[in-house]
């Protein structure tokens, strides 16, 4: 007998147990009054639909990707000033890799394989302006994406200098 009334005692000990927990969940879910607060308000205004392929009106990265490289032109004039200011951005920027001579023997450039460009060879001075900005800026296979690191005239300023090294 006292088997029996253990059990039946342990049976409801469960189930108010079980019925205390599912009141506790149910009256501290009240997800009703958590979208009356006044710090959730200001984020209820839906931003509009961008249509596929949306770029921005005034630059940015994704006008930059559609744009053929060889179609872009270097804004900065090529002037004795110009060379000087983007040899000190080099220096800022790129001689780590790169190298003090620029022959693609810099410190970090060390690590990598294969090595950075020698910027005064052939194969980087054959090529455009624009082609240069847009590996510069996109990267290109090791080179890092310096897009959003250096300022759009400061890149153009290193392809100066980088031009300056053709004519040594």
């Amino acid at each position: 007998m006292r088997n029996k009334l253990d059990k039946i005692l342990l049976g409801m000990h469960k189930k108010a147990i079980f019925l205390l927990a599912i009141i506790l969940l149910l009256t501290g879910c009240d997800y009703a009054r958590m979208s009356d607060q006044e710090s959730l308000r200001p984020y209820e205004i839906a931003l509009p639909e961008m249509p596929a392929g949306s770029i921005p009106v005034n630059g940015g990265i994704n006008i930059l990707r559609e744009t053929k490289p060889k179609d872009l032109h270097n804004p900065v004039p090529r002037t004795e000033a110009s060379v000087k200011e983007g040899e000190i951005r080099y220096g800022y920027y790129c001689i780590m890799c790169h190298g003090a001579k620029a022959d693609g023997n810099g410190t970090v450039g060390q690590s990598f394989s294969p090595l950075p460009a020698n910027l005064s060879g052939s194969y980087v001075q054959q090529q455009k302006d624009g082609e240069l900005f847009y590996k510069i800026s996109i990267g290109y296979l090791r080179h890092p994406p310096l897009y959003y690191t250096v300022a759009e005239t400061d890149r153009w300023l290193v392809i100066n200098y980088i031009r300056s090294l053709g004519n040594k």
